[in-house]
């Protein structure tokens, strides 16, 4: 069993989104209280229109809540001014999309070097260095000159978790990174994901409908109708679960 500090990345209370249409209110999140440890490996598990992209959407920083708080490290991120949280989505928050999100015309060290670049890396020495580092972590070593139609759904994939590392974020959070593709390339993507959130000690919450990712977690997050229903704690431990319901 991976050894956890208790000490807090990411922690929300309270948590409500809602929106309205017409004369109803409906709500993607309804009261949604979670605590994720520094360098824990952490899956929200949920069908579709359980809240789990509107959750993760809170803590990167995308959109607001309704109600409640979210709170990274000690920071309140609900407090952020518009300026504050253009900062916090550049510099701390890594992102990992279902359909990865890079540039067709950039090469893949490009596409990773990206993010270095909205930071403000201007050395351009040092974006492809550290693309090219960055690339041989995820295990596309001699792919960096690439397009992405030169590379499979996976390597794509592979490509997008380079850049949202790259720039070594405080946390980072992936919606559905396996959602579209096959099983066998899709169980390669988590299993890198668990090995860099190992070697990397980066805190990682990946949102997903698809149970076979939770093995790779420390902690399940069961999300239901914007609700936490359950919590798992180390699912593959010795083939047990421990079951709290909330």
């Amino acid at each position: 069993m991976k050894l956890l500090t208790k000490e807090i990345a990411v922690k929300t209370k309270g948590l409500i989104r809602s929106f309205e249409f017409g004369e109803s209110e409906v709500y993607a999140l309804n009261g949604v209280d979670l605590e994720v440890y520094k360098g824990e490996f952490v899956v929200v598990l949920g069908p579709s229109g359980a809240g789990k992209t509107t959750l993760l959407n809170m803590i990167g920083g995308i959109d607001l809540p309704s109600e409640g708080e979210v709170f990274v490290g000690e920071e309140n991120i609900t407090n952020y001014t518009t300026n504050e949280m253009n900062t916090f989505r550049r510099n701390e928050v890594g992102w990992v999309f279902q359909f990865f999100n890079i540039v067709a015309s950039l090469r893949a060290w490009e596409n990773v070097g990206l993010a270095l670049e909205f930071q403000g890396v201007k050395d351009k020495h040092e974006v492809r260095r550290r693309s090219f580092e960055e690339l041989k972590k995820v295990g596309l070593e001699g792919k960096e000159y690439r397009f992405p139609s030169q590379l499979s759904g996976g390597e794509q994939q592979r490509v997008a978790i380079a850049r949202a590392l790259v720039k070594n974020p405080k946390i980072l959070v992936a919606d559905e990174p396996t959602g579209n593709l096959d099983f066998v390339t899709g169980q390669s993507i988590a299993e890198l994901l668990r090995e860099l959130n190992e070697k990397e000690k980066t805190t990682l919450i990946v949102v997903s409908h698809d149970i076979s990712i939770t093995q790779y977690a420390d902690r399940v997050f069961h999300l239901r109708m914007g609700k936490i229903e359950k919590i798992e704690e180390n699912p593959t431990d010795n083939g047990t679960k421990k079951v709290r319901v909330e």
